[in-house]
């Protein structure tokens, strides 16, 4: 059985030899598994191995003993790897050299375990606190009433869920602290905009996403529910505010604005929005959303990468490159 204790994080791996070369030892977790095509036909596993610093993929073809290996596991499952540094079109991309499940048992009483998941980077307790102060400040006591009956309901579940599988905030705590740094941007803004309505702004922001903890499910790997698949989570959260404001005897108007935040929310029909923003308040809480989402990304790539990174690859959300070093003043 390998030592599981003498291994490198990912962000220490990727401070490794830039050009490559150097081995390394690391106990990750597998955070995506998908199996796809080759140009000429041939199946390969996409897999992508993480810890709380940060993630890489690999790429196992059909004539690799690994691509077996990896076929027989699923997301969540904990691997060490021993592996050679090496790059692809610039690209992060190590040579495996040989692999391994590790059990729960083994990693019963590790550090490690912690070390796997990524958390936010902020002080989940305090953000939970600040969280409360924003319920607090809707002075509309219906709408507050319907916010906090919300999470009465989900509380909990909210604390700890991410508000992605992959694109932003992805990582435990991370849908607590979107809405929080979205909260704090709109009750930011709002003064800026009279024709916009500030409670029901911010309560939209409150609960816009809260049907991501019904969508999604894991703990060490995060998944779409049965739910999640079938209803999404802008119906699903729909559905809680609904219950929601019925119980607050939220009046209708209010109610269907609040709902129409949620259902729209998401910007656009091929992001997942069920309808398009069509009050002042969903177009102020999409547009808020979209930029708190981005600004994540950008955050997540900062934080992640690696002390000779110069552009990171490039990312699916941003469709770009995002240039790592800080402007020379």
């Amino acid at each position: 059985m390998s030592d599981i204790s003498t291994t490198l994080s990912v962000q220490a791996i990727k401070a490794l030899n830039p050009k490559g070369g150097d081995t390394f030892a690391s106990v990750l977790l597998i955070r995506r598994l998908a199996e796809r095509p080759t140009k000429t036909g041939n199946p390969f596993l996409a897999v992508e191995l993480g810890d709380r610093t940060g993630t890489f993929n690999v790429n196992c073809f059909s004539d690799n003993p690994a691509f077996e290996f990896f076929k027989g596991l699923k997301e969540g499952a904990v691997v060490r790897i021993e592996a050679k540094v090496d790059y692809y079109q610039s690209r992060f991309s190590p040579k495996l050299l040989r692999a391994e499940e590790i059990s729960a048992e083994q990693l019963a009483g590790s550090p490690l375990l912690a070390n796997l998941v990524e958390t936010a980077p902020e002080d989940a307790d305090a953000l939970w606190t600040e969280f409360q102060a924003h319920i607090a400040a809707i002075t509309h006591a219906e709408l507050r009433a319907t916010v906090q009956a919300v999470f009465d309901e989900i509380g909990e579940q909210f604390r700890h869920a991410p508000a992605a599988l992959a694109m932003h905030h992805a990582y435990r705590h991370g849908l607590l602290e979107h809405t929080v740094h979205m909260a704090r941007v709109g009750r930011a803004l709002a003064p800026l905009y009279p024709e916009v309505d500030a409670d029901l702004a911010l309560a939209g922001i409150l609960v816009h996403d809260t049907g991501k903890v019904i969508e999604y499910q894991g703990t060490l790997a995060t998944s779409r529910s049965r739910k999640g698949i079938l209803q999404g989570h802008v119906v699903l959260g729909y559905q809680l505010v609904r219950k929601a404001g019925l119980k607050a005897k939220l009046n209708p108007d209010l109610l269907e604005r609040l709902e129409h935040i949620v259902l729209s929310h998401q910007g656009e029909l091929e992001w997942g929005a069920a309808v398009i923003a069509a009050t002042p308040e969903a177009v102020f809480v999409a547009k808020i959303d979209d930029l708190d989402a981005k600004m994540g990304m950008v955050q997540r790539l900062l934080r992640q990468a690696g002390e000779n990174d110069e552009f990171s690859d490039k990312h699916l959300g941003l469709n770009a490159q995002l240039l790592l070093k800080k402007p020379v003043k």
